[in-house]
């Protein structure tokens, strides 16, 4: 397509008008604008300053009058005066308040949070534990808003103290929360005894409200929220959920407990007649919060047609700490995490082995970093007659290695027929080639059976040993205050002495294994060793530490088994004699010919017309 000089004048001509429109169009819209700000401007001069203290005090006074409006008979509990009174045992502090008749504040004596403060499972702010009572038609208020008489302390007999909080009305209906804490225990006693059940609840239940946000109490918030789950008894067994973004559970049947877990410690409000049904919802907070989570729960507890009720409910605020969970035989101990979904074959190793070993040794050891280290040669010790099969097979596979070589260099190229022949010398022998992989492989639910026990013992937690200041986190001895990807923002020693020993049992390894052309599978066993550098760097120190020991352990059997255990003349005459022995094949040996010779043959036939096609 041509244009002459008239056409190009045209376009350009209508770019400018368009150009031209655009701009004063613009103009116009800025004009307005500017206008109308001067008008908003003036507009705030007239008008008076606004008191953010006013505009508070005006949505207080709003928001109090609709609670006296829904208060109803309970009108006189709305504006009462706040007190506080405190339980506390040699392992629980507990502030209640008069408001709603709950826990205010809850701390856990013998342990202390990143801040050096003891820990807290409940604070002023999102906590609370609430349920709407009816004060007349069509109108109800929550139990949070009002204000409970009592509030006294009562010493009983077998050294628990019990505090109660009392609501009445005119009519005589009324609300009592009856608290009990025991000596050295971490579980309080709650019941709830309601006095005219069919006027204040709706269809006799309770649709009781809690709340719970989880606050950081490890060095690691990325580890603690990974760590974090809600578990729950339904059904006579265990199940829980790992939080994610937003995380939420329906509960159709009944429900013995639910639970709070972090890393270390949790939270759990347990029915003891099961909550009927009810769902939680949790939701995550941002890193820079120090917030794991929060969770709302809505629980149903529908209560007998009767006029008088008590609700036998239990808190349990405290640590994950096995043997006291499993005190309460409610199963409470399952919020452990000793080996869950595909690995929770683990946790059987793990209460049947690993736990009551490490007791043993905790028992009459002072050094925990020693009781890993005992715990260490102890299960070595158990798995040594794997580790002498594994070497042995070793052994074997050495022995035959000049005949292998001789092979390798007769059929060259042909490695299909090599594989054949090189099975053919092994069964001879009475060689199994997976000798040495086996029971490595057996070693490996032992492996992740001491992954979960570290994660979750809070025996080892804030327990130092050598230049690691908390073996149940990482051990760092350099920070670099920024992240770098797949390794992390610090230098954890363990971690490289654990990649470090890793590397040296490759090297002996290899050195000790038939040559392998394979570039990939020569130079396996040293990227394994460098890829730890990534993958335990953020780990507990007491696996690393674990890992270490093990490694050294390793190094020691490697050396003595292969030089003062195996006599290596000794498996070379008995394969000899294994090669005169008359030898029968297998099925599967037979069905593993029949395949290789089939394979073999059609190689054999493709090469041919290969080599047809190019003549």
């Amino acid at each position: 397509m041509q244009f002459d000089k008239n056409a190009i004048l045209g376009f350009v001509l209508l770019a400018l008008m368009f150009l031209g429109f655009f701009y004063f169009t613009r103009q116009g819209q800025l004009d307005v604008e500017k206008q109308r700000e001067h008008i908003q401007d003036s507009l705030a001069v007239l008008q008076p300053p606004i008191d953010s203290s006013l505009v508070r005090a005006d949505s207080v006074r709003l928001a109090t009058q609709g609670k006296v409006a829904a208060a109803g008979q309970f009108v006189t509990a709305v504006n009462g005066t706040e007190n506080e009174t405190v339980l506390e045992n040699d392992v629980l502090k507990v502030t209640f308040t008069n408001k709603g008749a709950q826990p205010k504040l809850v701390e856990l004596k013998n342990y202390r949070s990143i801040d050096s403060q003891s820990v807290k499972l409940v604070q002023e702010g999102f906590d609370k534990l609430s349920y709407p009572v009816n004060t007349a038609a069509n109108r109800s208020i929550q139990i949070s808003d009002l204000y409970f008489d009592g509030g006294q302390i009562t010493k009983n007999a077998d050294g628990s103290q019990t505090i109660a909080y009392q609501l009445k009305d005119s009519s005589g209906q009324g609300i009592i929360h009856r608290f009990t804490l025991f000596q050295d225990q971490y579980m309080i006693d709650w019941s709830i005894e309601i006095d005219g059940v069919n006027g204040l609840l709706t269809q006799n239940s309770i649709n009781l409200l809690w709340q719970n946000e989880v606050k950081q109490h490890e060095k690691d918030i990325v580890t603690e929220k990974r760590e974090t789950q809600v578990g729950f008894w339904t059904k006579d067994e265990y199940d829980y959920f790992t939080l994610g973004r937003s995380s939420e559970q329906q509960f159709e049947s009944p429900v013995h407990w639910l639970s709070v877990k972090q890393k270390f410690f949790n939270t759990t409000l347990i029915a003891k007649n099961n909550f009927n049904s009810g769902s939680i919802r949790c939701t995550e907070s941002p890193d820079s919060t120090g917030v794991i989570t929060a969770a709302s729960a809505n629980l149903k507890i529908t209560l007998p047609a009767e006029n008088k009720a008590t609700v036998p409910l239990r808190i349990y605020y405290g640590p994950n700490d096995y043997k006291i969970l499993k005190s309460y035989d409610i199963g409470l101990q399952d919020v452990i995490n000793l080996g869950q979904g595909i690995y929770a074959f683990v946790k059987y190793i793990n209460k049947w082995l690993v736990m009551p070993v490490f007791d043993f040794f905790k028992g009459f050891v002072g050094s925990y970093g020693i009781v890993i280290a005992l715990l260490t040669i102890f299960i070595r010790l158990l798995t040594s007659p794997l580790v002498y099969t594994s070497y042995l097979s070793g052994a074997k596979m050495k022995a035959l290695r000049p005949e292998l070589d001789i092979l390798k260099a007769k059929l060259k190229d042909d490695q299909q027929a090599y594989a054949m022949e090189q099975m053919k010398v092994y069964r001879s022998a009475g060689v199994n080639p997976l000798g040495g992989c086996i029971p490595a492989l057996l070693q490996i639910p032992i492996f992740f059976s001491l992954y979960s026990f570290f994660n979750a013992t809070i025996e080892l937690r804030g327990q130092d040993f050598l230049w690691a200041t908390d073996l149940s986190s990482y051990d760092s001895i350099l920070t670099f205050g920024f992240n770098i990807p797949f390794y992390g923002s610090h230098v954890s020693l363990f971690t490289i002495l654990a990649t470090v020993t890793s590397l040296l049992i490759s090297v002996y390894s290899m050195a000790q294994t038939p040559n392998m052309d394979n570039p990939m599978m020569k130079y396996m066993p040293y990227i394994f060793p460098v890829m730890l550098l990534g993958i335990f760097n953020g780990l507990p120190s007491a696996l690393t530490w674990y890992y270490t020991v093990s490694n050294l352990i390793t190094l020691i059997l490697q050396y003595v088994i292969q030089n003062f255990i195996i006599d290596h003349d000794k498996i070379l005459a008995q394969l000899e004699l294994n090669k005169k022995k008359p030898k029968t094949k297998s099925k599967w040996q037979e069905r593993l010919e029949q395949m290789q010779e089939t394979q073999k043959k059609l190689q054999q036939a493709k090469s041919k017309q290969q080599g047809g096609g190019k003549r």
